[in-house]
């Protein structure tokens, strides 16, 4: 299991290595911006798809329960960042 270099901690780093590998990095899109924590996923260039296979991700990887709901409640990564530290301190 990859995972950032503290266990009890899933980073923006993180966050960004399954958005990769799942759906891979969009033409022209840097991802080691400055303000790409605050970007919308869609500006990303991520679909809900490429969401919802970061959450089947996040299940089979880390053991975290998110809702399909996910893609509309948490609009930018550091939105879902907030909702995977929750989820994880539960």
């Amino acid at each position: 299991m990859a995972m950032s270099e503290s266990p009890d901690r899933f980073t923006l780093a993180d966050l960004l290595r399954l958005l990769s590998e799942s759906a891979g990095v969009p033409e022209g899109i840097d991802l080691e911006a400055e303000d790409v924590v605050d970007t919308p996923f869609y500006r990303l260039g991520y679909d809900s798809l490429a969401l919802l296979q970061v959450t089947g991700r996040l299940k089979r990887e880390y053991g975290l329960m998110l809702p399909d709901t996910i893609v509309a409640d948490a609009p930018t990564p550091r939105a879902l960042l907030t909702v995977i530290a929750h989820a994880r301190a539960a």
